[in-house]
């Protein structure tokens, strides 16, 4: 601020923030609910589970993945059998998200083989770069241009399109 202006317009701030003066004696509802639900919910729901996790800590089972039985594919199911339709797209998208994450595991690879070999990566990450080829190919020819909407009807009928574009050729 300038030296000359109106100390009565402008008046100087406080130099420390003033202390908070209590309205009232009573304590803070907020904070008395909070204790009352830690106090009669949270600590006996932990404690009751600590419990139970220490028994049974000695037969502790690890379920990494799921795993699920193949079932037919939509070309073995009967007509108007609307199970197995149901069950073969399932098997297809997970077959799907599989082959999803075969690609970018060896992409991964390819990355790190690059990343270690520097530019002379070409020929020292031959094998990745063939493999890398081979499963991106695969997958572009079996799931490429299916859409967002990617169904295994459409995927058989990809396939049928395609099949029936070589008999042409031959």
């Amino acid at each position: 601020m300038p030296e000359d202006h109106d100390k009565d317009v402008y008046p100087e701030p406080p130099r420390q923030t003033p202390m908070v003066d209590k309205q009232t004696a009573l304590p803070n509802p907020a904070l008395i609910l909070s204790k009352l639900f830690y106090y009669s919910v949270d600590l006996p729901v932990t404690k009751f589970r600590g419990v139970i996790e220490g028994i049974q800590g000695e037969k502790k089972s690890h379920y990494y993945h799921q795993k699920f039985r193949r079932v037919p594919e939509l070309t073995e199911c009967q007509e108007g059998d609307y199970l197995c339709y149901y069950e073969a797209e399932m098997q297809w998208r997970r077959d799907y998200k599989v082959d999803q994450e075969i690609v970018k595991v060896i992409q991964e690879r390819l990355r790190a083989c690059q990343q270690r070999e520097g530019p002379s990566y070409r020929q020292n990450c031959a094998k990745e770069l063939q493999q890398f080829d081979q499963v991106s190919k695969s997958f572009q020819l079996r799931y490429g241009d299916l859409g967002a909407y990617a169904s295994s009807r459409k995927c058989l009928m990809k396939q049928k399109e395609r099949m029936m574009a070589e008999a042409q050729k031959a």
